[in-house]
């Protein structure tokens, strides 16, 4: 039935009321202070960072960004605050390689879906881990540490920032390359860790380098080496565990923005506006680099980007985390 020009008017308007409505509030935002969940220990190096550009986006955005701790579990806890919050971009994510990453295969059970429970905004920073131990552990180099922990592994300790956090990972991987067996000792986060590192508690620590350098230059800590393939130029007299013998070693840690899932076009493609105008600010790019912390490139930053590329780092760690022995419940 055809319907009269003033009532097919009515309905079409009708209609677009609910697009309309969703495009004016995409418009609005924000309009109220945004919630960044960082899902580890204030005083570590992913807190530290969540601070340095909670600030500056908040600067552009015109709204505070408050940063949320919501810590446990390896991440778990506070990546589950975000997977059941409303998508309306009043509550992100700061995730890395851990939470969307190595924790999907080290858990039996997932515990979320890193690649179905989000919405990627923008992956923006990468950093390489280091070999850190107590200062008096009779070790400078990879050989040596090898060899004490072959001849004394099961005597000795190793801290994380929690289990299935990237602090753990990458210990363990480099414990199961060396061919050794030692105790770890999990903390709630990485500062409390560090602080037992230095204090000699535990004999050592596979940290992020940021974090790590001022403990290494003050010499409360020594550092071994850097667990990526290449140096860092945050020590470039560092040398890298895979130059050191452990070839293929890799060990780099990222992080990213996240929204949860069915979070809107027009929200995500501002706060990814919003977190590239950030990195770009001269004076965000030298504090990163100061705590070991930098960019990725442009053709990088995408949405579309980071959803392959968790899908792809999924991928890449599940198999050296299985042959590891990795796996918990």
């Amino acid at each position: 039935m055809k319907l009269p020009r003033r009532r097919f008017l009515q309905f079409a308007g009708a209609a677009a009321l609910p697009t309309m409505s969703r495009n004016a509030r995409a418009q609005a935002y924000p309009s109220r202070p945004i919630t960044l969940i960082v899902p580890f220990a204030a005083g570590g190096t992913f807190d530290v960072m969540g601070r340095i550009i909670a600030v500056r986006m908040s600067e552009i955005l015109g709204q505070q960004v408050v940063i949320e701790n919501t810590t446990g579990a390896g991440g778990i806890v506070g990546v589950n605050r975000v997977v059941n919050a409303a998508p309306d971009g009043y509550t992100i994510l700061l995730g890395t390689s851990g939470t969307h990453s190595y924790n999907q295969t080290i858990y039996k059970k997932r515990r979320y879906d890193a690649v179905n429970d989000f919405t990627p905004v923008t992956l923006f920073s990468e950093q390489p881990m280091v070999l850190e131990v107590r200062k008096d552990l009779p070790a400078s180099t990879i050989p040596e540490f090898a060899a004490l922990l072959k001849r004394n592994g099961a005597k000795m300790q190793y801290g994380s920032a929690g289990a299935g956090t990237t602090t753990h990972l990458a210990c363990a991987l480099l414990n199961s390359v060396i061919g050794a067996e030692v105790t770890h000792v999990p903390y709630r986060g990485s500062a409390p860790a560090s602080n037992d590192l230095i204090g000699g508690q535990i004999d050592y620590l596979c940290g992020n380098l940021g974090a790590a350098t001022p403990l290494i230059t003050g010499k409360q800590v020594k550092a071994i080496a850097v667990l990526s393939r290449s140096r860092s130029p945050l020590m470039p007299d560092l040398p890298s565990a895979h130059e050191q013998g452990l070839n293929g070693l890799d060990i780099t840690t990222w992080t990213a923005i996240f929204l949860p899932k069915g979070a809107p076009r027009a929200i995500v493609d501002k706060l990814n506006e919003v977190t590239q105008a950030t990195m770009e600010t001269p004076a965000i790019k030298s504090r990163m680099l100061e705590i070991g912390v930098t960019g990725v490139a442009s053709d990088r930053r995408s949405p579309e980007y980071l959803a392959k590329f968790v899908a792809d780092e999924i991928a890449r760690w599940e198999g050296p985390i299985k042959s590891a022995g990795l796996q918990v419940d």
